[in-house]
């Protein structure tokens, strides 16, 4: 049986691990014909995440990959790429998410089916896409999320996408083992926000399939604020533009399944 991974980097999320989990029990019994492990990286939490995480599970099936130091979402989402490396097939899906609650079940179910009926490499939530929008949401990180994803689109050159830097995402195994195969186990380089920005780059660089599917974001369900550094994430978006010189290389092609190391 293929698997279904999800994927979640978590920073003093304490309080928001007992709705994650519920959450996560729900998706659970939405495809109980899928075996699924969830994957949590803690980043480096200091204010008993880890714990909070080992009673409220449940009967989940939860891994805990732990950052002694935080070192910011995009270095975590390498980490959990890095470690099931050897276990992916390429009909496996992976998805990544938000460990705050703001990434809905029902909006996962709807990339999961469009992802499985149009065999797509790629499936992103977006907020732009038709039929997407904002919820409680600043005016103020509307304006820097409206103004990133432009000036990206322009400098970065990737055009045809709405969303650039949600986590909210579904893979196949193949379009990891891709990346992988490409651009180290980790895949990502950069270590904050703008790492899925990164990781979208290069998923336009080897050609693999992309579709969006509209969301309503929404911070209502996250207790606390967002843990992004607007500046730092916009030195990071700067130094993208530096640094994406050298992706460009010759696609390398995903291992053969009968390859596969782990499988």
């Amino acid at each position: 049986m293929d698997c279904l991974y999800v994927i979640a980097p978590v920073y003093n999320e304490t309080e928001n691990i007992p709705a994650l989990m519920r959450n996560w029990a729900r998706l659970s019994a939405c495809l109980a014909d899928s075996r699924i492990t969830f994957v949590l990286v803690d980043d480096g939490s200091t204010d008993g995440t880890v714990e909070t995480i080992a009673t409220e599970k449940q009967n989940l099936d939860v891994l805990v990959l732990r950052h002694d130091e935080n070192r910011g979402p995009g270095y975590a989402f390498g980490t959990a790429f890095a470690h099931l490396a050897g276990d992916l097939k390429p009909d496996d899906i992976l998805v990544t998410m938000e460990g705050d609650n703001t990434s809905r079940i029902a909006t996962l179910l709807r990339m999961l089916e469009r992802c499985r009926r149009e065999d797509l490499d790629f499936v992103l939530a977006s907020p732009y896409a038709y039929g997407g929008g904002f919820m409680r949401i600043s005016l103020w990180r509307r304006f820097l999320s409206h103004g990133a994803n432009g000036t990206l689109r322009g400098i970065i050159g990737m055009h045809g996408i709405h969303t650039m830097s949600s986590f909210f995402r579904v893979c196949r195994g193949r379009a990891i083992q891709s990346l992988q195969a490409n651009y180290d186990n980790r895949i990502i380089e950069s270590a904050g926000f703008e790492g899925m920005v990164e990781m979208l780059k290069k998923i336009m660089i080897l050609g693999l399939s992309v579709s969006e599917v509209p969301m309503l974001l929404n911070s209502q369900a996250r207790v606390g604020k967002s843990k992004m550094k607007i500046l730092r994430t916009i030195f990071g978006y700067l130094k993208l533009c530096v640094v994406m010189k050298r992706w460009k290389r010759a696609p390398v092609a995903a291992p053969m399944p009968d390859a596969e190391v782990g499988g």
